[in-house]
């Protein structure tokens, strides 16, 4: 029998009350585990989660790599490079490539009777993904490029729509500047709103053949290549492999080739979810440090409180090294219905907060509509685990308090 766990059993559930011998500070310190972890949990997912939806707008405006032109790395007016099928099949088979398809922007006009706007129509291939654009949009169909009669089809942001006020199925001139002006009329297919009103208020998509004839290009010819890779996390590895690869590539019918992950293109934006690491690295800390101080608070008072005890266990022979493992043992119980019900009240409020967004988020400043949540499986044990290791390491040095304690002094204590 573990004698140290018996007894610390028996302190805290000697009775059909349960947690009998916790005295009121260290209910208090059960109650900073709870608060602590809760923070925690509510900390890590809303960082997580904001990280992961504003990078996945970025990314579904820019994908994660762009091959352009060296002298387009600021330009919306591109300089065309060749990019033939052998081409882009080679990139597409690269290791770590999920799909690379051809793009091409341009700067450009929206006018109506009474208003104009200016935008940046983005023409893609044909073998686009539009499912980030599906999941943003709002009214109207995606974009048909095959559509032989009529206007082109174009996909617009709701911030351009409500500017212009305009309306799905109905067309809008737009005036392109070069050398003589070119004027195109565009059915609006469908309106979109990501909430991410920098890229709302600019984006107009369409088709990249559009592009083509604005600018007198050859079939071949496009503005750039967009890539996805399968793993976020080699990103900048599969970077520099491209680089290396495809920065002097005679096919490409240019001196050079500019590649650039979506970090280089928008350095700004990442930089700035790259620093809420820091913020929540210093949460986590604050809030482990106040759960364990108020559990060396609580631990001093058990032990106090049950000085007669260890006197009379001292006398019966027990070492201070079996005394101080009850104690570690009550500290270990109050730990975990701390953190048992911190998780409880952490993941409710997840859960409250994902499926029906109760906090709101200016989108102008934020990006986002509402507070995002996104906490995985392991990301939750991990925290579980660090918070368990780290509490509990400051408990041993109180329980060293045992030690110094005097049986025949701790017997007459009262």
């Amino acid at each position: 029998m573990n004698v140290e766990l018996f007894i610390a059993k028996r302190i805290l559930f000697g009775t059909k009350k349960g947690f009998r011998g916790t005295p009121p500070t260290s209910k208090i310190a059960l109650l900073g585990i709870i608060l602590g972890l809760t923070v925690m949990i509510l900390s890590v997912a809303i960082v997580v989660g904001f990280k992961k939806e504003v990078s996945n707008k970025v990314i579904g405006f820019g994908s994660h790599i762009q091959i352009t032109n060296f002298d387009n790395n600021i330009s919306y007016e591109p300089n065309p490079i060749l990019v033939t099928d052998s081409l882009l099949n080679s990139i597409a088979a690269m290791p770590g490539i999920k799909q690379a398809i051809r793009f091409a922007t341009k700067p450009g006009m929206l006018k109506t009777d009474d208003e104009f706007e200016g935008i940046v129509f983005k023409g893609v291939d044909d073998g686009y993904n539009w499912e980030f654009f599906r999941s943003y949009l709002q009214e109207g169909n995606l974009p048909n490029a095959k559509k032989e009669e009529g206007a082109p089809d174009v996909l617009l942001s709701r911030y351009t729509a409500d500017r212009l006020n305009l309306k799905v199925d109905e067309r809008v001139s737009a005036y392109f500047v070069q050398d003589n002006v070119r004027a195109r009329r565009f059915h609006i297919a469908g309106i979109y709103e990501t909430g991410f009103a920098d890229y709302d208020r600019l984006f107009m998509i369409g088709d990249i053949a559009q592009v083509r004839r604005l600018n007198d290009w050859d079939a071949d010819e496009t503005g750039g290549i967009e890539i996805m890779v399968d793993n976020f996390s080699r990103l900048d590895e599969i970077t520099e492999e491209l680089y290396f690869c495809f920065a002097d590539d005679e096919e490409s019918g240019s001196d050079m080739l500019l590649v650039r992950s979506i970090r280089e293109i928008a350095p700004q934006i990442f930089g700035w979810l790259d620093l809420l690491d820091i913020n929540v690295i210093v949460i986590l800390l604050l809030m482990v440090s106040v759960s364990g101080f108020t559990m060396i608070s609580g631990l001093l008072i058990l032990i106090l409180e049950r000085t007669n005890m260890i006197g009379i266990l001292k006398a019966l022979g027990q070492a201070n090294a079996s005394i101080r493992k009850i104690f570690l043992y009550l500290s270990f119980f109050l730990i975990g219905r701390g953190m048992l019900w911190g998780n409880a009240v952490g993941l409710t409020l997840c859960f409250l907060q994902k499926q029906f967004q109760i906090i709101k988020l200016d989108a102008s400043v934020y990006y986002l509509a509402s507070v995002p949540i996104d906490l995985s499986v392991w990301m939750l044990l991990l925290l579980n685990i660090g918070t368990l290791a780290l509490t509990m390491a400051l408990m041993i040095a109180p329980s060293y308090l045992v030690t110094r304690i005097d049986p025949v002094k701790a017997i007459r204590f009262e």
